[in-house]
């Protein structure tokens, strides 16, 4: 078994049991070697999706519930929208993009209006740019996790290696002090292998997604270019932002 399935099998068993898992557990559950279980531990907890306990680790908090993608398609509709209408000034002819599977990225795939390329692994995204002749689009495909509407399979790295982004528009469950967090660990792996294939990562957030919490970390700040939001966020999140030097454009 890959890595990365065991992670998977950890993570949906954490989320399950809503508990920890010793070391030894992880040994019998897959039948490795401590020195394997502690390494997937090590790989859980740079990812930001485990904490490590006496012996263990054990799941990240959730103070606040990730909405399912239909609910948050209708909340701060007017807000997405107009950070939509900000975003299209980046968009320029004949560059290949990366469109997230966030609802303010599908509002932006709405109003696209220029001949582009566009990879995505959003089902809603898909569909929206099935019916525009001038953009031409390609699934980053695999399984489809309903709930949030994407895809992702385990070959998703051979998806997108080899393949550069002028842009990578990027959305935000979460906005912590220490990265852009998402509600999905297969989603946020995605995002981690296309901030390194990118050029550019704009980040587009509305005001509510500061402070929030969730369990999987996609970015990094010094990985984001730009932030397009609705209003300012409170001043611990602008001090951030010109820490690493990242451009705040609100609309």
């Amino acid at each position: 078994m890959y890595q990365e399935e065991r992670l998977l099998k950890i993570l949906e068993y954490l989320n399950q049991s809503n508990h920890s898992l010793s070391v030894h557990e992880i040994c019998k559950m897959f039948n490795i070697s401590r020195d394997t279980a502690r390494r997937d531990i090590v790989k859980l907890v740079e990812e930001g999706t485990a904490v490590r306990t006496h012996g263990g680790i054990t799941l990240t908090g959730f103070i606040d519930t990730i909405q399912s993608y239909r609910e948050r398609l209708e909340s701060h509709s007017q807000e997405k929208e107009e950070i939509a209408d900000k975003t299209l000034t980046f968009i320029k002819e004949h560059e290949h993009y990366f469109f997230d599977v966030s609802t303010t990225v599908s509002h932006l795939a709405k109003k696209l209006n220029k001949k582009v390329t566009v990879f995505t692994h959003s089902l809603d995204n898909l569909e929206i740019l099935s019916g525009n002749k001038d953009v031409t689009v390609y699934s980053i495909g695999g399984c489809l996790n309903k709930e949030n509407r994407f895809f992702y399979n385990l070959d998703y790295k051979n998806s997108i290696t080899d393949i550069h982004f002028d842009a990578a528009f990027i959305g935000a469950a979460a906005i912590t002090e220490d990265g852009i967090y998402f509600a999905d660990y297969e989603d946020a792996l995605i995002k981690q292998a296309v901030v390194r294939q990118s050029d550019k990562i704009i980040v587009l957030a509305d005001f509510q997604k500061y402070g929030k919490t969730a369990y999987y970390k996609g970015v990094d700040w010094d990985q984001i270019n730009t932030i397009i939001t609705d209003r300012l966020p409170p001043d611990f999140y602008i001090d951030i932002i010109q820490r690493y030097d990242i451009d705040l454009i609100t609309i």
